[in-house]
This record gives C-alpha cells, structure tokens and sequence, in this order.
C-alpha cells in the first residue's frame, strides 16, 4: 500500500471550530502535520507567528504569488490567506497527512491541483449554534460578526464539493470521526495509484505465461 500522507482539507464556516479540531487531532494522533498559512490578516490574542499563521504584509504576500510559493490563495474578509507550497509537499512525501485549514475558495484550487485531496467541511449543528460561538469569541465587533455571517451563507452554497460534511457538536466525537474518516480514504483507489499499478504488473506476468 502506498506510504505517501493524504493531504486533508479541513474548512467550515468561521465559528465551526476549525481550529480547536485540528489543534486536538494534532494531539491525539501522530500521523497529522499542520500546514501553517500564511495571511495578511493581524494576529488575534494568543496566536503566535509560525505557529497559528505566518503573518505578513500585502506587498510579500503578492511577491510569494508571484514566485509560485503558495498551492493555493484567496482573499477572504478583506485579507489574504495562503498555504506555502515547500512544507507540503515535503511532508506528504515523509508520509505525513498535511492538514490545511482553509476557506472554500482555497479547498476548490487545491482538489483541482491535488485530485487524491481529502475535503472535510465542519459546522455546528445549526446556524443558531453557529452564531452563538462567533458572539462567545468576544474579539470582533457586532459588524465583523455579520459580515462572518453574510459570508456563511455564500459557503453553503459550495459545500457539494467536499468529500464529507462532519458536524462539529461534541469535540471529542468529531475528532474521532475525522480520523476514521482519513483512515478510510486511504483505501479508496485515487489514493492507492502505486498498488494498483504494481498489482497489473504482476497479474501481467501471468498472461505473458501463458502466451
């Protein structure tokens, strides 16, 4: 079976839980690495630089775009986030499973580079739910907290694209659940492209046998 690590795409509506997520599957299984994106956003309380994003200005984000740095870009809420193309790619050849959180637009570009990409959208039960957790972050105006909203109801829109849909009620739960869900797809066909072919060559020596 093959060895190369599954690029997963973890995305959501902002609220869903992303990364509270990925920071407890990073935790509980070893197999995970987290491509860490790069955004012209500000930090929020707590995140670090390196290690929640690698913050930046418009004019480097633009210069990465140009020098083909990035697999993927978009801009999201008035900034750019990215995914820097070098730590993926050497990752998965480590074996790694390369988790990228990212929005839609970011998901959609990486499937069409990246065919063998797992897509997982995570939400909340219900949109009520959804707008309780943006209120609880308590690090964003009432406007930033509409205009997450607005944006929600455009991503719905988009959620067909995606592999699973994995709703994010109890924490523990869908932690398991995504795992289970990865270890799956590494059975699917798209993602076994080595066996598949080391398995027609052998069953090819039969037929010339016989010849």
């Amino acid at each position: 079976m093959d060895k190369k690590g599954i690029l997963i795409v973890i995305s959501g509506f902002s609220g869903a839980g992303k990364g509270t997520l990925v920071k407890k599957l990073l935790e509980e299984h070893d197999e995970y690495a987290l491509s860490v994106s790069m955004t012209t956003r500000a930090p929020r309380r707590g995140e670090r630089e390196g290690v929640e994003y690698f913050f930046t200005d418009k004019e480097h984000f633009e210069e990465t775009i140009r020098q083909d740095g990035l697999v993927e870009y978009a801009s999201y809420c008035g900034n750019y986030y990215g995914t820097p193309r070098a730590y993926v790619e050497t990752q998965l050849a480590a074996g790694k499973n390369v988790i990228l959180e990212i929005e839609i637009q970011g998901a959609l570009k990486i499937k069409a580079q990246y065919p063998e990409s797992l897509l997982i959208f995570l939400t909340p039960p219900d949109a009520d739910e959804l707008k309780r957790r943006l209120e609880r972050r308590d690090t964003e105006s009432k406007e930033a907290i509409a205009r997450r909203l607005a944006r929600a109801v455009e991503e719905s829109e988009g959620v067909e694209a995606y592999d699973y849909i994995v709703v994010n009620d109890v924490l523990e739960e869908c932690v398991e659940e995504v795992h289970a869900l990865v270890e799956a797809s590494r059975r699917a066909p798209v993602r076994q492209g080595a066996f598949i072919k080391q398995i027609r060559e052998e069953l090819q020596r039969f037929t010339k046998g016989a010849e």
